[in-house]
């Protein structure tokens, strides 16, 4: 027997099952344009704030506001699944895949996110071989494909993730982040976001201090020989009264002069020292021929004695 509940009883609808290969590691909500459909968020309330008695209790909840084409259109969006090889786009509430795209078949995805890049979406994921991949959205056509890091480092496959701007963070070591940007916008902008460690400030000008204000005042001011006794203050001096001009040598000269002397100093105390060495030199040199010199009158006188008393017929 088979038995049949009323006609007036509430039905469900149950769609196919949708399968993709590996682990689902994103998903996100597109309308009918492509632009991207925030999820709805609670306002924060800080729960120690003082309560108000006149303040009117009640939960707001903000939901995303459709546009108007959305509004023309009906209500179908569009869903993007990514997983670990494979990004999906179906078209909700009917469940059609409209566009597939394997992202990669030697390795896997670590992190992907749908980010917003030069006023439009994308689809950004970084790979375990460390190839990072932007696809379009809806139509998931590869835009980029760079080599940039191999996984070395698990603290990079667990922190790294991706911003809007074409910006990407990840912890490079336990104290250090490092961010990376794959726009061609953000490159030209970079020197303006770079911040400062001091703001340049103008010197205000000093106020000008009355005569008695400083006179009574217990501040001490410093002033300058030149503020009081210039020709700012003072005036121009008359003619008929004498006038120190320094010179452009002064202290410097002197210094320059006495240095000057200092090194003349050494080097005829250098060449004094060379004079004495050659003449040490000359000295044994010289006491070496009269070495020579005696032995070669010794052997002459013996030579002397020895053919003396010889006849000529005899040598």
């Amino acid at each position: 027997a088979v038995t049949v509940g009323p006609s007036d009883s509430p039905q469900i609808l149950l769609g196919a099952v949708q399968m993709l290969k590996g682990s689902i590691l994103r998903f996100a909500f597109l309308d009918c344009m492509g632009a991207l459909i925030q999820s709805p968020y609670e306002v924060w309330r800080d729960l120690n704030a003082p309560e108000d008695p006149d303040r009117p209790r009640r939960r707001k909840l903000v939901h995303f506001s459709p546009s108007s084409s959305q509004d023309a259109n009906g209500d179908g969006h569009l869903a993007v699944v990514c997983s670990e090889r494979q990004a999906k786009v179906f078209l909700m509430p009917s469940q059609a895949c409209l566009f597939v795209h394997n992202i990669t078949e030697s390795s896997f995805v670590l992190r992907a996110d749908v980010v917003s890049v030069c006023n439009s979406v994308c689809l950004a994921c970084f790979c375990a071989n460390g190839h990072v991949m932007t696809l379009s959205l809806p139509s998931l056509r590869p835009l980029m494909d760079v080599n940039y890091l191999p996984l070395t480092d698990m603290r990079i496959a667990r922190t790294f993730c991706f911003t809007n701007g074409g910006q990407a963070l990840y912890l490079s070591s336990p104290t250090e982040i490092q961010r990376i940007t794959y726009s061609q916008e953000m490159c030209d902008n970079l020197q303006e976001m770079l911040g400062e460690l001091f703001t340049p400030i103008e010197t205000p000008e000093a106020q000008n201090r009355g005569f008695l204000k400083g006179f009574f005042g217990g501040n001490a001011h410093a002033f300058d020989r030149e503020e009081l006794f210039g020709e700012a203050a003072a005036g121009k001096a008359s003619r008929s009264l004498a006038q120190h001009i320094p010179g452009q040598g002064g202290m410097e000269g002197m210094k320059m002069a006495a240095g000057g002397a200092v090194g003349e100093l050494a080097r005829a105390r250098i060449a004094l020292d060379e004079r004495g060495q050659r003449l040490g030199e000359l000295e044994e040199r010289t006491a070496l021929m009269m070495t020579s010199a005696e032995s070669f009158s010794k052997h002459a006188h013996e030579l002397m004695l020895k053919c003396k008393d010889k006849k000529w017929y005899q040598f």
